[in-house]
């Protein structure tokens, strides 16, 4: 999959792009049911809010064969190394919850501010991708964008231990209201499978979610290799130092994962 001169453009401009629907209901249905047992499991990747219900999976594809096929999918990988022009590697992977009635915020922030302070990483040149696994609504706290705002570099930040149970470099009211009044706010929505990659600078956040419908989106951060980090300071399973290039999978490499478990589970 590549991007279209359009798509480019808009990305350029706007600091995000959102394809609906890149990954199939089947190819979703299988990383639904996987994430769900991540998120039984009590290891040290797994995150939960100050209720108890789960906030963020880290690292998923280095302990579960759906999340390794999804991070080197060539539905993500080819696109990015199209904007680069150079091979990629895995710098952080999550899986982002937002559960029914008591999903937390996340405040408003900038990636690339936290890459930088807390991994060392030179440059903003590491792309995020976000793959919808349940359907993001106007109402079940998606994810909001101010676009254009990747254009004012790295903001100064604030690093927030005490809101929720996730610290972060965060950007204050003044300058998030500014930057509202040039570029307005956009929260992408649809259907899973949908995914939306947007640039490091660019600031976002989400409100909490006090709906009955959970959202989860896995989160991936794909770095230039000659990108990488200098001076990492976070655990491996957070910010990754393994710089080896992602090899794409075969397209279909989730979809045959997918059946090759509806068979061994019909035949159990």
């Amino acid at each position: 999959m590549t991007l279209s001169q359009e798509q480019l453009r808009q990305f350029q401009d706007e600091g995000w792009l959102f394809l609906p629907e890149t990954f199939s209901p089947e190819e979703v249905a299988v990383l639904r049911e996987e994430s769900d047992a991540i998120y039984r499991e009590q290891r040290p990747e797994v995150w939960r809010e100050k209720s108890g219900a789960p906030r963020t999976a880290f690292a998923a594809h280095l302990y579960n064969e759906a999340f390794r096929l999804l991070g080197a999918h060539p539905r993500m990988i080819k696109p990015i190394e199209q904007i680069f022009g150079e091979k990629l590697y895995m710098h952080q992977y999550k899986i982002n919850a937002k559960a029914a009635f008591t999903g937390e915020v996340w405040q408003w922030h900038q990636d690339y501010g936290t890459w930088l302070r807390d991994d060392g990483m030179p440059e903003p040149r590491a792309m995020n991708i976000a793959v919808f696994l349940d359907e993001v609504m106007p109402v079940n706290g998606p994810l909001m964008l101010i676009p254009r705002s990747q254009n004012q570099g790295n903001l100064d930040a604030s690093h927030d231990t005490s809101t929720t149970s996730y610290p972060l470099w965060t950007i204050n009211e003044e300058v998030v209201t500014k930057l509202v009044q040039e570029g307005g706010i956009v929260a992408p929505t649809g259907k899973a499978g949908g995914l939306l990659m947007f640039h490091g600078n660019l600031v976002h956040g989400s409100a909490p979610n006090i709906t009955p419908y959970p959202r989860r989106i896995v989160y991936l951060t794909l770095n230039a290799v000659s990108n990488h980090i200098r001076k990492p300071t976070r655990p491996e399973w957070i910010a990754h130092t393994d710089f080896t290039p992602i090899e794409p999978v075969a397209d279909d490499a989730l979809l045959r994962y997918a059946r090759s478990r509806q068979h061994k589970a019909a035949a159990e």
